[in-house]
């Protein structure tokens, strides 16, 4: 699995380039990312999620755990043990309980974003399992795309940049 360069934002203007030829559409009820993988945990992630009523132990998988290098970055989400999905997806609608409060990783996914100075740099990850990756149906990753899909979390580094050019 290979991961593609699709767009650069321009993190001091918000002006995006990007790769005409990429296109994804998320596939309605499709939860294949919500079985394949494996979800990350920030603390504002269980934090978001246990204001929502849930106990952490409900669904922190403490027994997986992600690195980056030394760095602890989190645990994982607990997944189903008879079908091995995320146990926020349901499993006859195969759509996410608490879809407006979810992980960011599940709110990235397939795409990743990779901050370099001013740039943020968008690749995608082309998991052979998702059929929203290069969609005929899709939509290229555009400045409108990534605004939409995005926006809050770009405009917070647009933000940083330009208090520090203060």
């Amino acid at each position: 699995m290979e991961n593609r360069w699709v767009a650069t934002v321009h993190l001091d203007t918000l002006k995006v380039e990007y790769d005409p030829t990429f296109k994804f559409k998320c596939v309605e009820n499709c939860g294949l990312c919500c079985s394949n993988l494996d979800i990350p945990l920030r603390d504002e992630d269980v934090e978001t999620i246990e204001d929502l009523g849930y106990n952490a132990w409900e669904f922190v998988d403490y027994e997986k755990a992600f690195y980056r290098g030394d760095r602890f970055l989190g645990y994982a989400l607990k997944k189903r043990p008879l079908d091995d999905s995320c146990i926020f997806l349901d499993p006859e609608t195969k759509r996410c309980r608490i879809y407006d409060h979810r992980p960011l990783a599940c709110r990235l996914y397939p795409f990743i974003f990779i901050k370099n100075g001013n740039l943020m740099e968008v690749y995608v990850k082309e998991d052979t399992f998702c059929p929203g990756v290069g969609h005929p149906d899709g939509e290229p990753v555009t400045e409108e795309f990534l605004m939409r899909e995005y926006g809050d979390l770009l405009r917070k580094y647009h933000r940083d940049i330009v208090n520090q050019g203060r």
